[in-house]
């Protein structure tokens, strides 16, 4: 049995994340986090997530739950993400990270906290939008610069980073099938006299609306004819139960940063 902490408990993804590990057959929820100041610090988090009392408290404070052999589980923000992984790399427990929103200099200081410990690191942990990853790539590859890429989002109206982290990884694949660095080419909407578009570029788009768990596609387009490849979440739990199934791979794995590709061995 592998137990769990989940930070941000109390939120739509922590809630399903608790949740299904509480259903699951080989892990337990162990402990629950929320930021300073939340309604729920305090409170039993089963009347957090719905489900009777577990015996277990909501804290705003990881380092005084969180000990050896379990797995800290965090779909939070940058700087509470950060936070949790110094706690986790002094204590040598392994992390799953499904924290989006990232600026360069935050991430390069998360990457080099969990070098110590296992960690699983994704944008995006549905399994199926992770074999989309690679078959964007790929289609990439084979179609070539003959073909515009664009790449188009949608989420629910709450979320707060815009493309989402799934949509940058759908861009880097994408560039990284042509040979072209997604940092010089992205061009993020369009608006005005912009001129026709460069062979080069790769369009990204944000939407935001009603309560969309998400729905990333991407296009290839030449003269004549276009292939969408479309991933479309209909609940969160598709990325609670490859985080769950990322939770076991780190279970076991050697030091190292990983992401779900190790996990489903199609790096």
């Amino acid at each position: 049995m592998v137990d769990v902490v989940v930070c941000g408990v109390a939120g739509r993804m922590g809630q399903r994340l608790a949740i299904l590990s509480m259903e699951s057959d080989d892990l337990n929820i162990a402990g629950g986090t929320e930021h300073a100041g939340h309604a729920v610090i305090g409170k039993d988090i089963g009347e957090a997530i719905g489900k009777g009392a577990l015996g277990l408290t909501v804290t705003d404070d990881l380092a005084a739950i969180v000990q050896a052999g379990q797995i800290v589980l965090n779909f939070t923000v940058p700087e509470a993400t950060l936070e949790a992984a110094v706690v986790c790399a002094a204590k040598g427990v392994p992390m799953v990270v499904g924290t989006t929103g990232w600026k360069g200099a935050e991430l390069d200081r998360f990457k080099s906290t969990v070098a110590s410990i296992p960690c699983v690191f994704a944008s995006n942990f549905s399994t199926a939008m992770n074999v989309l990853f690679k078959l964007v790539e790929e289609a990439a590859r084979i179609l070539g610069d003959d073909y515009d890429v664009e790449i188009v989002e949608a989420h629910h109206h709450d979320k707060v980073d815009a493309p989402s982290g799934s949509a940058l990884s759908l861009g880097e694949r994408a560039a990284a099938g042509l040979g072209r660095d997604l940092s010089e080419v992205a061009v993020h909407g369009r608006q005005g006299v912009v001129g026709a578009r460069t062979q080069q570029e790769i369009g990204m788009h944000a939407l935001r609306v009603g309560d969309v768990a998400g729905i990333h596609t991407v296009m290839f387009g030449a003269a004549g004819e276009f292939i969408e490849l479309r991933h479309t979440a209909t609940s969160r739990d598709a990325f609670a139960l490859g985080a769950l199934r990322a939770v076991r791979f780190a279970a076991t794995a050697p030091t190292g940063l990983y992401d779900m590709g190790d996990v489903l061995g199609i790096k």
